[in-house]
């Protein structure tokens, strides 16, 4: 089998960012797809649009599958999935895959890549970053975690949904990256919030002071796909609040555990619990500025 043209796929988890990853792989990435949602109407659906199969549990779904991908909630939908009663883990063929695709801890990672050791098969934490917008048009980051020939056999297959893949280090790596790139993006949001607020308090055209600075030093791909919905208060779009808080609580926790100090991170997550108490737990993250602006 060449892997890089044709192989068995699963995917596990078909919401706002499954949906269309999974897509990706049976259309773009030549894959024999089956796929398994815990509404199974979503799964039928998905189906009916690109071919390939449905299952009722993730271990039928997993099943003599070469590779098998999930993109569930958060750390317990993980769990169920995989080691949980009709779990993915129960059926996985020895020398097969598994690529997490979903926001965890690195906790629940390095507890999985022992599982999948002990079961006889790969596993990768490999969380996405490019929201809704770069899982739709197939140009999302994947960071992973795990060994280097794991990653070798599932890059080409990855590819098929992704702009950059790369490897971070052992099982657990990925995760932490996303991380990172959620402590970044936390302070970024919050500091473009105050200066459109800013600007806006001055009498600027926000558009045309977005126009020059975003050509310097200040410029970030947040200025460049946000200061417009900003400046027009629209925010029913984009990465939700409620999955930010959900990331970031991920990066406070581990933050405890290995020492680091996050007092923006943490401030930030606490101005996103004031958007919630407003109303906007589905808002985009740039709902920041909403914050900022209420009377």
């Amino acid at each position: 089998m060449d892997e890089e043209k044709m192989a068995k796929v699963a995917f596990l988890g078909l919401g706002v960012m499954g949906y269309p990853m999974a897509a990706h792989l049976k259309n773009k990435g030549g894959h024999d797809l089956t796929v398994y949602n815990r509404t199974a109407e979503k799964a039928q659906k998905w189906v009916e649009e690109h071919g390939g199969q449905h299952a009722a549990t993730p271990a039928e779904a997993a099943k003599g599958q070469d590779f098998v991908f999930a993109c569930v909630g958060n750390d317990d939908d993980l769990r169920q999935i995989t080691i949980g009663k009709d779990g993915a883990f129960a059926s996985m063929s020895t020398g097969a895959i598994f690529i997490d695709n979903t926001t965890a801890s690195a906790e629940v990672a390095r507890e999985l890549a022992v599982a999948a050791t002990k079961g006889g098969f790969g596993f990768l934490d490999a969380p996405v970053s490019g929201g809704q917008a770069g899982a739709e048009n197939g140009i999302l980051t994947v960071m992973v975690g795990g060994e280097t020939e794991t990653f070798e056999r599932a890059k080409p297959v990855i590819d098929a949904y992704a702009r950059m893949v790369g490897l971070m280090g052992p099982a657990g790596s990925g995760q932490l990256t996303k991380m990172v790139n959620q402590i970044c993006i936390a302070g970024l949001v919050q500091g473009l919030a105050e200066g459109i607020h800013f600007g806006k308090q001055a009498g600027l055209d926000i558009e045309k002071v977005v126009d020059v600075i975003s050509k310097g030093a200040a410029g970030s791909w947040q200025m460049e796909n946000r200061h417009r919905t900003m400046d027009a208060s629209k925010y029913d779009f984009g990465f939700a609040v409620d999955w930010m808080r959900k990331d970031l609580g991920i990066c406070l926790e581990e933050a405890d555990r290995n020492g680091a100090s996050l007092p923006v991170t943490a401030l930030v997550d606490q101005f996103y619990k004031d958007v919630q108490a407003m109303g906007g737990r589905r808002w985009d993250t740039s709902s920041l500025l909403a914050r900022l602006e209420r009377k």
